[in-house]
């Protein structure tokens, strides 16, 4: 399971060093305003998709993608976001 998320951090590393032409994960790291967008549109395709029993899997995994690809096109680490829950810990 970790692995999955760690694998999504590398790839948006790797793709910032070493962009892909025409690679989806590049256009959200480049463009802040479309990944903005994506983070906002997929939590509201979640939100209806838990409200109506449907889909609601695959909307939370694009919540996740598009979240982790706009926290790194804005240089904050899920590192230091894990170490923020971590003190948050009672």
């Amino acid at each position: 399971m970790l692995n999955t998320l760690e694998n999504l951090i590398k790839l948006a590393r790797e793709r910032k060093k070493k962009p892909i032409e025409g690679s989806y994960t590049n256009k959200l790291l480049l463009d802040k305003s479309l990944s903005k967008a994506k983070v906002l549109e997929e939590i509201d395709e979640l939100i209806e998709a838990i409200e109506e029993d449907t889909n609601k899997i695959h909307e939370a995994a694009d919540v996740f993608y598009h979240l982790l690809m706009y926290l790194e096109a804005n240089e904050v680490k899920i590192e230091d976001v894990m170490s923020e829950l971590e003190k948050r810990k009672k």
